[in-house]
């Protein structure tokens, strides 16, 4: 089973989302840059509940980038694997010299995405998190660490494609896990898609401005809630 592109895979985890009683209600719909956000617009357009981003950078090994030593999210919260650290031999001053370059990386895209709008209110909402697969799950990690420090209602890990190991880790950290296909071999997430090119960040960009066009965006959230970026 593969999906054609990430709309096809949008559409399938949407409709799954929607059997489990989730609604647009009280909800969030938040995506995991650049490759998450045109399968979340097909779950929040499905679902009628606003859409944004939520940034997290994946701090790879040096010179082995595609290894993930851990990932820094919005809000600065890393998540440091420390066991791989020792493997590769990385030490402590390298990983913060890491994790700046990367919470500056973080700063970029929230302000290349958002284009000057507020962070969305977390407190409260029922927040559906989304990517379009998960491999070792580091950045989905860092993300739900981050989201928790803004005491949202729940927050919802829904995703097209998954290793099933990874989502067992996971599963503890979010309220729900909603997964279209958990495999217990997944090498690259590229392969479940028949159509799996690089999104652009322009891509981003219109998808982000048509979401606040026809969906909403509560763009002011309460004293002491807006993410940090």
């Amino acid at each position: 089973m593969s999906f054609e592109d990430r709309v096809d895979a949008g559409r399938r985890l949407a409709q799954l989302l929607r059997e489990r009683g989730y609604t647009g209600e009280g909800t969030l719909v938040l995506a995991l840059p650049r490759g998450g956000v045109p399968v979340a617009f097909e779950v929040a357009t499905a679902l009628g509940a606003p859409l944004d981003v939520w940034v997290v950078r994946k701090v790879g090994v040096p010179g082995y980038e595609e290894l993930g030593l851990g990932a820094v999210a919005e809000g600065g919260v890393a998540f440091v694997n420390r066991r791989l650290m020792d493997e590769v031999g990385v030490t402590e001053e390298d990983m913060q010299g890491l994790v700046r370059q990367k919470t500056d990386e973080v700063k970029v895209r929230v302000a290349r995405f958002r284009q000057g709008i507020e962070a969305p209110r977390i407190e409260g909402q029922r927040i559906i998190l989304v990517d379009d697969g998960i491999a070792t799950g580091g950045t989905v990690r860092a993300a739900i660490q981050a989201l928790r420090m803004h005491r949202p209602g729940s927050i919802i890990l829904a995703v097209p494609v998954a290793a099933s190991q990874t989502l067992a880790e996971l599963a503890p950290l979010a309220d729900d896990v909603v997964c279209v296909l958990s495999t217990p071999s997944l090498y690259a997430i590229g392969q479940w898609y028949a159509d799996f090119q690089q999104v652009p960040d322009e891509a981003v960009a219109t998808l982000l401005a048509q979401a606040r066009l026809t969906l909403g965006h509560d763009r002011h959230a309460p004293p002491g809630d807006t993410a940090h970026s």
